[in-house]
């Protein structure tokens, strides 16, 4: 009987210190991170469209962003045990911990040209995105499909009229679209034949399923479904 209470108290306990500990990972707050000039070892960093900081590589801030690497081309942030990589003028979301399970926010700055850029993934390979509203699908060159190792040839082929041209299409479905803190599953996409487009572009198909809000020069994508 007494081994039987102990054991009991050991699994309560157990079971108190995973409660703190899970609580202890919600209580992260998200921060909107972005980088507004680019140095060898240095980088202007603003979180929560705070006043922007110079920090060197491997400053933290006050508001827990440390810097990783820095050079005129990018910067490397860690916030809330996630990495980040930032191009000049781009920004992300980071550290959505209370989010629960197919939740997901990511709020972007932007760049040159009045332009929103994001860091995403399709089927778990590193992608940069371009934000198109006017395109109808997440749109890939096929090759970027053959880096991220996309059998496209399998998909219904099609006429897709560019601006200057029209080129032939591979109409497919993406297993995973992630951008930030939202991962999308079945998504349309389309490849096209040769290096067009040069950025792979994040279409309606993906973009319809979230809620967009811009302000100013940020934009917010929220999942919906």
């Amino acid at each position: 009987m007494a081994t039987g209470f102990m054991w009991v108290c050991k699994m309560a306990r157990a079971a108190s210190v995973a409660a703190v500990l899970l609580a202890s990972a919600r209580a992260v707050p998200a921060a909107d991170i972005s980088v507004s000039a680019l140095f060898n070892g240095k980088a202007v960093v603003s979180v929560d469209n705070g006043k922007p900081r110079m920090m060197s590589v491997g400053e933290t801030s006050p508001e827990g962003v440390k810097l990783l690497g820095a050079t005129s081309e990018s910067a490397v942030v860690d916030y809330a045990g996630k990495r980040q990589t930032l191009l000049l003028g781009q920004g992300t979301r980071i550290g959505s911990a209370s989010a629960g399970p197919g939740s997901g926010q990511v709020t972007l700055s932007a760049g040159a040209g009045g332009h929103f850029w994001a860091d995403g993934a399709i089927n778990g390979v590193a992608i940069r995105f371009l934000v198109d509203t006017g395109a109808t699908t997440v749109a890939l060159s096929s090759d970027a499909a053959k880096r991220l190792g996309l059998n496209y040839i399998g998909g219904a082929r099609i006429p897709v009229k560019t601006a200057n041209a029209t080129l032939i299409g591979y109409r497919i479905s993406l297993d995973a679209v992630r951008v930030g803190e939202i991962t999308l599953n079945n998504v349309e996409g389309i490849v096209l034949e040769g290096r067009y487009p040069e950025e792979a572009l994040l279409g309606m198909s993906f973009l319809n399923r979230t809620q967009m809000k811009r302000d100013g020069d940020t934009l917010t994508l929220v999942r919906r479904y």
